[in-house]
């Protein structure tokens, strides 16, 4: 957030013209030195940060908000001023989003409703379960958490039922959290993608049912066209299989 600000009044700087010269050079002072690194390998970069996969986004990184605060403290008084008495500038509604795949469905989780993106676990299965939707419970670092089959909540058992083995590319989403974790199996995770939430592709005929109810629309993400989850909707129907 900082850094993002700083650099927003940057721009504004230079649009103002020669009386905002000072306030420019001093937020590129401010800036110099900070090691960007998610520009390069985060991101907003080649997404190679062996710490990635486990913050699912450099918001939640410590290195990235050790680096605001130091922006902060360097940014000078005037330029702090400017930066908030500015108008807001429109914008797209850009959100993170997650891709991964469920058989033959690709879709997608906003990262802030993610926790964080693991390898496969056991799962223990739990006797007289009254909703199909919920498969058991795993260890999430030390806590049993239960695991719910996105696939047969969305109704998509019908094109493709589960398979007592995992492929090798599967994964478990941690999703929620704050004593509201729920985990999710997927087959597949892609990686992450900046879309615009407003620019969102109204939903095919073809998709029905539950789908259809927790869906956003559809995204443009790397060639494919990835159905967006609503996380609240999402988040709703899994509180009501664990009830």
């Amino acid at each position: 957030m900082v850094i993002s600000r700083a650099r927003a009044a940057c721009k504004r700087a230079r649009r103002a013209g020669r009386r905002d010269v000072t306030h420019v050079i001093d937020t590129i002072e401010a800036l110099s030195g900070v090691d960007d690194c998610w520009n390069r390998i985060g991101i907003r970069g080649d997404k190679s940060c062996p710490q990635l996969a486990g913050h699912v986004h450099c918001r939640n990184c410590p290195v990235y908000a050790a680096a605001a605060k130091r922006i902060l403290d360097r940014l000078p008084p005037a330029m702090e001023a400017a930066g908030e008495a500015a108008p807001a500038e429109h914008s797209a509604n850009l959100s993170s989003l997650l891709v991964f795949r469920l058989h033959r469905e690709w879709m997608g989780l906003p990262t802030r409703s993610l926790d964080e993106v693991a390898g496969t676990r056991g799962i223990i299965s739990l006797p007289h379960r009254r909703d199909p939707a919920v498969l058991g419970v795993t260890n999430v670092r030390g806590t049993l958490t239960v695991c719910v089959s996105l696939q047969r909540l969305l109704g998509l058992d019908a094109a493709a039922p589960q398979s007592r083995e995992r492929p090798a590319t599967a994964r478990m989403l941690i999703f929620g959290g704050a004593g509201r974790a729920v985990v999710l199996p997927v087959d597949e995770v892609e990686g992450m993608h900046e879309v615009d939430l407003d620019a969102l592709e109204p939903l095919p005929s073809t998709v029905q049912g539950a789908s259809l109810k927790y869906s956003r629309g559809v995204a443009r993400c790397g060639g494919r066209a990835v159905g967006v989850l609503d996380e609240t909707l999402l988040m709703q129907a899994l509180e009501r299989s664990l009830a």
